[in-house]
């Protein structure tokens, strides 16, 4: 038979082994703003998953449950042969933009939830010609749409509009996109 007081110890040991986990995960956090975090999150699934958006570089200058800010600044690796941004490194912001915002609500829900863009189009204003900014508004809506999906086992899917923005160019739209997400949960 096991020694009460033995294991009692190790129990002890053990919670406050968690405990001492718990505060340094809460430490980092605290150390790492939630922009900070979101962005390595993107770059880091770009990287693994897909190398296009690694390469565009896109970082998150604002993100909340109502809306997200993408940055994906204008270089020699995202610009065409006229200077501005091309139309390619635009679509890559708009699907970052959509897509780490739904991934960003589906995280916060213990189910988990395949996203992928069933269909896009976009309609391109004037040429970006400096840092563009992909700004995502429909944070209610997608939270709906994901809890949606969780309550189903059907695919769901719902048009998202992303507006991208030169701030140095005045807050005139550059380019307007539409995404159709497509939530499933897996089983």
């Amino acid at each position: 038979m096991p020694n009460p007081t033995l294991q009692r110890t190790l129990r002890k040991r053990r919670v406050a082994e968690l405990a001492r986990r718990v505060t340094i995960i809460n430490w980092a956090r605290e150390l790492i703003s939630e922009k900070a975090r979101a962005t390595i999150a993107l770059r880091l699934f770009g990287l693994t998953k897909i190398p296009m958006m690694f390469y565009a570089r896109p970082s998150v200058t604002e993100i909340s449950p109502e809306r997200i800010v993408v940055r994906i600044p204008l270089r020699r690796r995202t610009r065409n042969h006229l200077g501005s941004m091309y139309f390619g490194a635009l679509s890559v912001g708009a699907d970052c933009a959509a897509g780490a915002l739904a991934m960003h609500l589906i995280r916060q829900r213990p189910e988990r939830i395949s996203l992928i863009v069933s269909d896009f189009s976009a309609e391109f204003h004037k040429r970006a010609e400096g840092d563009v900014d992909f700004c995502c508004c429909q944070g209610p809506e997608i939270s709906n749409l994901v809890a949606q999906a969780a309550a189903s086992d059907e695919r769901i899917e719902m048009p998202v509009r992303v507006v991208a923005t030169v701030p140095d160019q005045g807050d005139d739209p550059v380019a307007t996109f539409k995404l159709t997400l497509s939530l499933k949960r897996r089983p």
